[in-house]
């Protein structure tokens, strides 16, 4: 398998930079066996059975991008500089890996103010990414960083707009609790509350797991032997609950329908040991390509994805490179709102 059997031609007017309003009047392709039906999000109670399990990731995104100012006292007196800053991870210190712009401009050693509570300090450089050790933690930082942050919009929309306030609601699923993502999972963000109630009144069931969903998830591949890309590792955790609940939907021959690509993968993850799902917990860096065996995924709920991105992998791998040549090139074709802000599709092999 090469890079390019996963290139597509996409115009640049179809990267959505906002969601549609309300959430579930987004448009849904659906794609059963050779069928190929234009919907809309809120169709899916006509496509769901009583007894359809839905999984969804309860992360929750922190508002990761920071703009600060460095100030240092030189032999020209005092001099400052401005910088941005991604949280993408915590670690088991306390402190933050992050991505600082321009990392030039600060050393080890010194503090970038974000606001009259929020500080940090530079701990060390590693392979081109800081440590940040902050001057809170528990509640103080939450609020703190919700003052202070931005909503960590994918580079397809950065490019086009800065994050703003409503981003802090849009970027965010209903029934976000688990906090530590710094990217959405986007599948997720096609629901509200009204459309949730609507499938549970048909009988449909809902399964919650978490996957933090890192920045790596934007990581191009580099490989042309798409087999040889690393995958980047994030935390993820299926609970004894979750699990058990998924198994009772399996056992009785009913599907399991993941939203989005990170429940798929976390699933997945959990049920590579033993072959079916089993409570995990832990960090994965499972990568999903054509020839990959679904141990636990009837279907997928999901956004259209990037060209030559792991992502369009891994629907390829789900439902045949040819049939998702298709998907995409109708999806071009009738103009479906692209990526994470875009329409959905529903993929059922």
């Amino acid at each position: 398998m090469k890079l390019s059997d996963f290139d597509f031609d996409l115009p640049d007017d179809l990267i959505a930079t906002r969601p549609a309003v309300p959430r579930s009047s987004a448009r849904l392709l659906v794609a059963e066996q050779d069928q190929i039906t234009d919907a809309r999000v809120t169709d899916l109670l006509q496509w769901l059975q009583p007894g359809d399990r839905l999984v969804l990731n309860d992360t929750r995104v922190i508002p990761a991008r920071l703009s600060g100012q460095r100030h240092r006292d030189s032999a020209q007196g005092a001099v400052s500089a401005r910088i941005e800053v991604t949280l993408l991870e915590p670690q088991a210190d306390g402190c933050w890996g992050a991505l600082l712009k321009p990392l030039k401009k600060i050393k080890v050693g010194e503090t970038v103010v974000f606001s009259d509570q929020l500080s940090a300090e530079l701990v060390e450089v590693v392979e081109g990414q800081g440590r940040l050790r902050f001057n809170l933690a528990g509640d103080d930082f939450d609020a703190a960083l919700a003052e202070a942050g931005a909503m960590p919009l994918p580079p397809y929309i950065a490019a086009k707009r800065p994050a703003d306030e409503q981003d802090k609601t849009d970027y965010q699923t209903v029934w976000a609790r688990s906090t530590g993502a710094v990217a959405a999972p986007t599948a997720s963000l096609h629901f509200d509350e009204a459309l949730l109630a609507a499938l549970a009144a048909k009988g449909v069931e809902f399964t919650y797991v978490t996957l933090h969903v890192g920045a790596g998830t934007f990581l191009p591949v580099k490989v042309e032997d798409v087999t040889s890309h690393k995958m980047h590792a994030e935390w993820g955790q299926v609970t004894v609950q979750a699990a058990a609940e998924i198994a009772a939907t399996k056992a009785a021959g009913q599907r399991v329908i993941p939203v989005g690509t990170t429940a798929l993968r976390l699933i997945e993850s959990a049920a590579r040991d033993s072959g079916a799902i089993a409570p995990w917990e832990g960090e994965t860096d499972i990568f999903i390509y054509p020839g990959f065996t679904f141990r636990v995924a009837d279907a997928l709920m999901t956004n259209f994805h990037l060209p030559k991105s792991t992502l369009m992998m891994l629907v390829s791998a789900l439902m045949g490179q040819e049939r998702m040549r298709r998907v995409y090139d109708h999806a071009v074709a009738e103009r479906y709102r692209f990526f994470s802000y875009g329409d959905a599709s529903l993929l059922i092999p």
